[in-house]
């Protein structure tokens, strides 16, 4: 796998050319030798954005040839990719290539039908759409990254650093992957997936049968709510209200209410200097074990470590 080529094509977003480039582009023997040869392939000149050309090593045709092809995100999803990209990596996996795509170069990997039947990765952003363009594909966008043996996906751009880095841990070991993440200044494994990044989606349209409903419950988060409290609040049973509810949000009340407990949470944390503790009790968590255990579960990363991660500078 020491061969490692970039398929790109015009409108190629630079920072997807530069991450590969300084993971496996860069002469590295000092800290393992021999390092990885590296070629960029592609049409003879290639426009990088709107600014940039780049001349390539070869044509696409030139992926076989390697241990490791890396595929960036496509320009635009509402697109087909482009199908001499596709057949190209298509062909480079069936002589044996390990295939890894940055972002949605995930819809190039599916288009060669090489995600069928495979848990795969994409943009949280862009997910479903992969989804139901691809329903053979078992789309998770939660994670950073996904091995699948021969096949890689990753998330967003930054997540195709965490998954080159990845590929060098696999390739010369952990020793040597920290020691590259330390030059380049990066963290060697971030924690959390990709779910910690996800806006938590906030519905209160007034034009909805709940709209005053809904909006009344995001004032009253510190309070411990319960079905009942909604329903009295809708004037409708409890039943009535969780057929509403489902149609409005796709969701139950409850957990529709801990979305939103969590969505305050993270407001908190990222905003404020409150503990854990008082966080927990402002957002209707109770304790902060409760809270804890939720946002591992949901966010993957515990409060404090979210918080670091996630701090503005001045908080309120």
């Amino acid at each position: 796998m020491r061969s490692v080529a970039l398929a790109v094509y015009e409108g190629i977003s630079l920072y997807e050319m530069a991450a590969p480039y300084e993971v496996f582009g860069v002469d590295r023997s000092d800290l393992a030798d021999p390092w990885y040869d590296f070629m960029v392939c592609g049409g003879s000149s290639v426009r990088v954005g709107e600014w940039l050309q780049v001349e390539t090593s070869g044509g696409l045709e030139r992926l076989v040839e390697v241990g490791t092809v890396v595929v960036p995100a496509c320009r635009d999803i509402s697109n087909e990719p482009p199908g001499d990209l596709v057949d190209a990596v298509r062909a480079a996996h069936e002589a044996g290539a390990r295939v890894m795509s940055i972002c949605t170069g995930a819809f190039v990997l599916a288009a060669a039908g090489l995600l069928d039947g495979r848990r795969a990765t994409t943009h949280w952003m862009h997910a479903d759409v992969l989804a139901e363009r691809y329903p053979r594909v078992r789309v998770d966008p939660e994670v950073l990254y996904i091995d699948d043996g021969s096949i890689l996906t990753s998330a967003g751009k930054a997540a195709g650093m965490d998954l080159c880095l990845h590929v060098v841990r696999l390739d010369h070991g952990a020793a040597v992957a920290n020691a590259l993440a330390r030059r380049l200044v990066v963290p060697p494994h971030r924690e959390g997936g990709q779910a910690q990044f996800i806006a938590a989606p906030v519905s209160s349209g007034r034009e909805q049968p709940l709209g005053d409903v809904l909006a009344w419950a995001l004032e009253q988060l510190d309070r411990p709510l319960t079905v009942e409290d909604l329903a009295g609040r809708a004037n409708m049973s409890s039943r009535t209200l969780v057929r509403h509810f489902h149609a409005v949000t796709g969701t139950t009340p409850l957990q529709w209410l801990l979305t939103q407990r969590l969505h305050r949470a993270r407001e908190l944390l990222e905003t404020t200097d409150d503990s854990v503790e008082l966080v927990a009790a402002r957002t209707g968590m109770g304790t902060a074990a409760t809270l804890r255990r939720h946002f591992n579960r949901t966010l993957g990363v515990a409060p404090d470590t979210y918080r670091r991660t996630f701090r503005t500078t001045s908080p309120t």
